[in-house]
C-alpha cells in the first residue's frame, strides 16, 4: 500500500509535542510491515536540519493557487532517520514558515490552510496517487475538504483519507477569508452546519470539524479518549459532530518507539537490563541517587516526568511531592512549566526543598536525565486532568517503574489497578489507578503503592515484572491502522 502522511510535525526534525512522535513512529512501523510511506511537512526555518540526510531539490516549480493568483513553492526531499520526507517552502511575502516557531502566530489558520493546499497541489502536480492520505490534527483538517470538493475532479478521485485527532482543544478557526484564499469560495455552502460551520459560532469555520465531516475514517489516540470525546465535554464542542459520524470514528492507542525507549539497549542509562535480569534497574537507582545528590538509602523513589500545567493535574503533582516524602519515600521531578505562575511556584518549591536529601526538582527538560529517571525510579505518577493517550505510563511500564495514574483517556487503556481492576486477572494487572481529582484519592493510591513496596517486596517485584510484559510498541497500533486503511480503500 502507498501511504502519504501530511502533518505539521515529524520527530525528531520537527517536534513540539507527541504529534511528531506519532507521525515518525507510525510511519516507521508501516514501512517495517512492507508498505511505502512518504511524509509531507512544512519547511520551517527552525527545523533540526542535523536530523535530515541528503536534502535535495525534489520539485522546484510548484505553483499553489492562492487568492485567485498562485504562490511559487520549492519542495525539498530528504531522509529523516530512514523516512522519506518532503518539505514545502513557499516563496512569498507572507513568510508562512520562517517565523522562528512552529505555532503561536496570529495567522496560524492561514499558514496551515496554505500548507494543506500546497500538500495536495504537490501530490497532484508530481503525479503521486497514494492509496491513503493520513493527516493529523486541525492543521491539516482542510485536506479532506479540498480533496473531496476540488482535487477529486482533477484526477485524485481514488484517494482516501484517514484523519487523526491528537488534541481536541485546538481546532483551527477561520472566517470566509479561508474560502477565498483556498479557492473553496461558496460561502453559503461551507457555512452550513453539516459542513464546516463551527458548532457554536455561526460566523466561524472549524478546520477540525471539516476533517471529521469529509474524511473517510477518523481516529483519536486511545479507545477511552474516543469515548470521552464522543460523550463528555472532552470533545470541546465537537461531540455532536462525532456522534453524526460515529460509524467512522474510533480510538487507536499510540505506541512508543521501541528502539528509543528500551532498557535493554538504552544508551542514556549506565546499566542496561531486562525483566529477566532486574539487577541493572537497582544499579540505575543508585546512579540516579548519586547524580541528583539524594541520600543513598533503601527507600522507594516516586517520580514525575512531564509538563507542569493544568492538563497534567499540577495541583496533584505538588501534593504528591510532600505526601510521598511524609510516607518515607524519595521524590524526583523533571518538568517545565508552561505558565509563569506555575513556573514561579515550582521555583519556590525547589528553593524550599533544595537541602532535602530525599527530594530533587529539576525544572526544565533533559532527555538524557529522563531516561535515567525512568530506569531508576520505583514508581511514576501521572495524575492528569485529561490525557488523550499518555506515553509516560507506557514508558514507565517498559522500564519496570510502576505507574500511579488517574483513570482518564489512554491511562485507562494501559494501566490496570493491582487491587481493584475487575476486567483483568491478578497476573495481568500492572499499576495503580485513582479517579477523583482530590487529595484523598491520590493519597490512598500512593499509600497502596508504597505500602506494597515496604511490606511485600516480592509482590512489588511481581507487579514490576507484570508491567514489563506489556507490549506498547507500535506493533499493535500499526496493525490497527492498516485495518482502517484497508476498510476505507474498498469503500
Amino acid at each position: 500500500m502507498y501511504i502519504v502522511q501530511i502533518a505539521s510535525e515529524c520527530a525528531p526534525v520537527i517536534k513540539a509535542g507527541g504529534l511528531g512522535d506519532v507521525v515518525y513512529g507510525l510511519s516507521r512501523e508501516l514501512e517495517t510491515r512492507g508498505h511505502c510511506v512518504e511524509i509531507i511537512l512544512p519547511k520551517y526555518d527552525g527545523m533540526r536540519y542535523d536530523h535530515i540526510w541528503g536534502l535535495h531539490d525534489a520539485y522546484r516549480e510548484l505553483w499553489v493557487p492562492w487568492y485567485g493568483a498562485a504562490i511559487h513553492c520549492s519542495v525539498y526531499c530528504g531522509w529523516v532517520h530512514g523516512r522519506v520526507c518532503f518539505f514545502i517552502e513557499p516563496h512569498s511575502g507572507d513568510n508562512f514558515f520562517n517565523r522562528g516557531c512552529y505555532y503561536g502566530c496570529s495567522d496560524d489558520n492561514m499558514r496551515f490552510a496554505f500548507f494543506s493546499k500546497a500538500a495536495l497541489e504537490f501530490l497532484l502536480q508530481s503525479n503521486k496517487r497514494p492509496d491513503v492520505i493520513h493527516c493529523h490534527d486541525w492543521q491539516t483538517g482542510l485536506v479532506p475538504v479540498m480533496l473531496f470538493e476540488m482535487y477529486k475532479y482533477h484526477g485524485m478521485g481514488n484517494q482516501r483519507v484517514c484523519y487523526t485527532i491528537h488534541n481536541f482543544k485546538h481546532q483551527g478557526i477561520g472566517g470566509n477569508e479561508i474560502l477565498s484564499a483556498t479557492g473553496l469560495n461558496q460561502e453559503g455552502y461551507y457555512f452550513q452546519y453539516d459542513r464546516l460551520r463551527d458548532n457554536f459560532n455561526p460566523f466561524a469555520l472549524n478546520f477540525m470539524k471539516g476533517g471529521i465531516v469529509y474524511s473517510n475514517a477518523v481516529t483519536t489516540v486511545s479507545p477511552n479518549h474516543a469515548w470521552e470525546a464522543h460523550y463528555t465535554d472532552i470533545g470541546c464542542g465537537l461531540s455532536h459532530t462525532l456522534h453524526l459520524h460515529q460509524d467512522k470514528f474510533r480510538g487507536i492507542l499510540n505506541g512508543i518507539d521501541d528502539d528509543f525507549w528500551n532498557p535493554k539497549k538504552d544508551r542514556y542509562i549506565p546499566y542496561n537490563y531486562t525483566k529477566d535480569n532486574l539487577e541493572g534497574k537497582a544499579k540505575n537507582k543508585k546512579a540516579l541517587q548519586e547524580r541528583l545528590l539524594l541520600q543513598d538509602v533503601d527507600k522507594p523513589i516516586v517520580a514525575y516526568i512531564g509538563r507542569l500545567d493544568g492538563q497534567k493535574g499540577v495541583h496533584l503533582v505538588h501534593h504528591a511531592i510532600y505526601y510521598a516524602l511524609s510516607k518515607g519515600a524519595q521524590f524526583v521531578l523533571l518538568g517545565s512549566a508552561t505558565e509563569p505562575e506555575i513556573n514561579s511556584h515550582f521555583r519556590h518549591e525547589k528553593y524550599f526543598l533544595n537541602d532535602n536529601p530525599d527530594c530533587h526538582l529539576e525544572l526544565g527538560f533533559n532527555e538524557e536525565l529522563s531516561h535515567l529517571i525512568y530506569a531508576g525510579a520505583d514508581m511514576i505518577i501521572v495524575p492528569s486532568n485529561y490525557e488523550p493517550c499518555g506515553l509516560t505510563q507506557m514508558i514507565g511500564l517498559k522500564y519496570g517503574t510502576v505507574p500511579i495514574v488517574r483513570g482518564v483517556g489512554g491511562l485507562v487503556n494501559t494501566v490496570f489497578d493491582r487491587d481493584y481492576d475487575e476486567n483483568h486477572l491478578p497476573e495481568q494487572r500492572n499499576g495503580y489507578v485513582f479517579y477523583q481529582t482530590d487529595y484523598n484519592a491520590l493519597e490512598s493510591t500512593i499509600d497502596r503503592a508504597i505500602g506494597l513496596w515496604d511490606n511485600y517486596p516480592e509482590e512489588f517485584r511481581q507487579l514490576v515484572l507484570q508491567g514489563m510484559e506489556y507490549d506498547y510498541s507500535w506493533n499493535h497500533p500499526g496493525k490497527e491502522y492498516l485495518e482502517v486503511y484497508e476498510q476505507i480503500r474498498h469503500k
